[in-house]
């Protein structure tokens, strides 16, 4: 009897390593198994940014291009005005210096009259702020 227990203590304890090492095979494939898995996930995401990338850069540089053309626009259309307006302006000084050299004494009366105008607007403001 002893024999048969000493035996079947070997066979278990062999039965036992046998499926501790089942066991370990299974987590060892597991585990590789998940490494697997992460590695083809990280690779696709890896593909799926550079392809984001492929698509995005273009994009940039397509609204960076845009911006640009659009500044030098608005600068061309501001470099314009100010040669229309300066014009206009050389138009009206010379248009004023020639009325004045033909109606000196109407100039200086009209002078005179906007002068005295903005003077009492001036003073009709200072007298109302000083009464409030």
């Amino acid at each position: 009897m002893s024999t048969n227990i000493t035996s079947a203590s070997r066979e278990a304890s062999a039965a036992v390593r046998q499926a501790s090492d089942d066991l370990l095979q299974g987590a060892g494939k597991v585990v590789d198994s998940g490494r697997d898995y992460a590695n083809r996930a990280l690779d696709h995401a890896e593909d799926k940014v550079r392809e984001l990338r492929g698509d995005v850069d273009p994009l940039v540089d397509m609204l960076a291009s845009k911006a640009q053309k659009l500044a030098r626009q608005s600068l061309d259309m501001a470099a314009e005005a100010k040669d229309r307006a300066q014009q206009s302006l050389s138009r009206y000084a010379q248009v004023t210096t020639r009325y004045v050299a033909e109606q000196p004494v109407r100039s200086v009366l009209i002078a005179a009259a906007v002068g005295a105008a903005v003077a009492l607007l001036v003073s009709a403001r200072l007298h109302q702020k000083h009464n409030r």
